[in-house]
């Protein structure tokens, strides 16, 4: 997001529209649900140590070259580039995580982990404002350059699994029949063909791309529509982040709670839906107060405040759907599983971008987040009542159904 975070000093620099920028944003959007889809398949097949630390690698080269660059072709290639790049971080962790933690573990330390991306989302906005004022180019080439070192330490430090260490390893590999897969691997067509896939993705399309929306626009909604100044916009994505932060690891302990006193999951409903549904409607909350309780004379606390809050009712379920999608797959497609669901979850981050921008140059930022709140609360109600249908993906074993 390091555009995003620049976006105010680029355009004093360099004469850009909203559509421009709607179509820098959503090349990248496009490109990562691409990348991430093809990366979580991959990641049931090749070593998720190299595929996480090449990634890194190519997004801060891509960093660096956007920081030389000046015109809107450019940027939008580069930037597709980026979001192709980073489409390989997140499907190798959530694999690494399933090798490393029990079960009972999972959902808090798939939450911890996603706190990473609120943890620089929280700071990025500040350092990229200050910075800025010398210049934004800096602010890109630091932050690339950063990636590339990173990148080769991930590539040392990073394990597979235990036994690549000499460790036993949490799950042990099923013993195969000659020349098939176990009775209880599922296929392919089996896991497209479950109906909590699609409810999964649908309910994720919506919930990350409306808070793309307030990720990527809400800070110029509140300079050029609430006659904020540029630190409190920056300082509003900063909040939310850290609220995202306390969202996540709130998400995922206490679904993890919940998961434990119903004794494990169950073929019908999960115990994680009631926390999950709780967070949605938090964001359609946040959002109306957002777009309707802030003025050109609202204190600045009161605007963090509403960015925490939104923050943390929407890293939540991000962070909720990533575990389900995970879990609820049968163990030899739960990457695939997961790849599927965040390429819908990404066809919303694109959403986010030039479609949501069209509609705020025709009407105002106000009609469009009025929009995306609208959305939110519908899909709200759908994963209400579809709540209780069989979470199994794939094949369910006959003395479980």
């Amino acid at each position: 997001k390091t555009f995003s975070f620049v976006m105010p000093s680029v355009i004093k620099e360099i004469e850009l529209d909203k559509d421009d920028l709607g179509l820098i944003t959503s090349s990248q959007s496009a490109a990562y649900a691409i990348s991430k889809f093809i990366s979580g398949v991959l990641s049931d097949q090749i070593s998720a140590r190299w595929l996480f630390s090449s990634g890194l690698l190519l997004v801060g080269v891509v960093n660096v070259l956007f920081s030389w660059s000046s015109t809107v072709a450019i940027f939008s290639l580069l930037w597709f580039f980026n979001g192709l790049a980073q489409g390989f971080g997140w499907p190798p962790c959530g694999k690494v995580l399933r090798k490393w933690f029990e079960p009972s573990q999972f959902g808090t330390w798939w939450a911890v982990l996603s706190t990473s991306m609120n943890l620089a989302g929280s700071v990025g906005p500040i350092i990229a404002t200050l910075t800025a004022s010398y210049s934004w180019r800096s602010t890109l080439m630091v932050s690339g350059l950063i990636c590339v070192g990173a990148a080769f330490l991930c590539l040392i430090f990073i394990q597979n699994e235990p036994a690549d260490v000499g460790l036993r390893n949490i799950e042990p590999e099923p013993k195969k029949k000659k020349g098939s897969a176990t009775d209880n691997d599922s296929t392919l067509k089996e896991l497209l063909l479950s109906p909590y896939l699609w409810v999964l993705s649908g309910a994720y399309l919506v919930v990350f791309g409306v808070k793309a929306c307030c990720t990527d626009w809400g800070q110029l909604f509140l300079i050029q529509e609430k006659g904020q100044s540029a630190l409190v916009g920056s300082s509003y994505m900063s909040a939310l982040e850290v609220g995202g932060l306390l969202g996540s690891i709130v998400a995922g302990y206490l679904s993890d709670r919940a998961v434990a006193q119903a004794a494990g999951l169950r073929i019908y409903g999960n115990p994680r839906h009631g926390l999950l549904l709780s967070m949605m409607a938090g964001m359609v909350m946040s959002m109306y107060l957002f777009r309707i309780a802030v003025t050109p004379d609202s204190s600045k606390l009161w605007i963090l405040t509403l960015g925490a809050i939104f923050g943390f009712s929407s890293y939540g379920p991000i962070a909720l759907f990533g575990v389900i999608a995970n879990e609820s797959a049968p163990a030899n497609l739960c990457g695939t599983s997961h790849a599927i669901v965040a390429l819908s979850a990404n066809i919303g981050g694109f959403l986010a971008g030039l479609p949501f921008s069209t509609i705020a140059k025709y009407y105002s930022w106000d009609i469009a987040f009025w929009v995306a709140e609208v959305i939110c609360g519908i899909t709200t109600l759908v994963f209400f009542l579809f709540r209780n249908i069989c979470t199994k993906m794939g094949r369910v074993p006959k003395k479980e159904d």
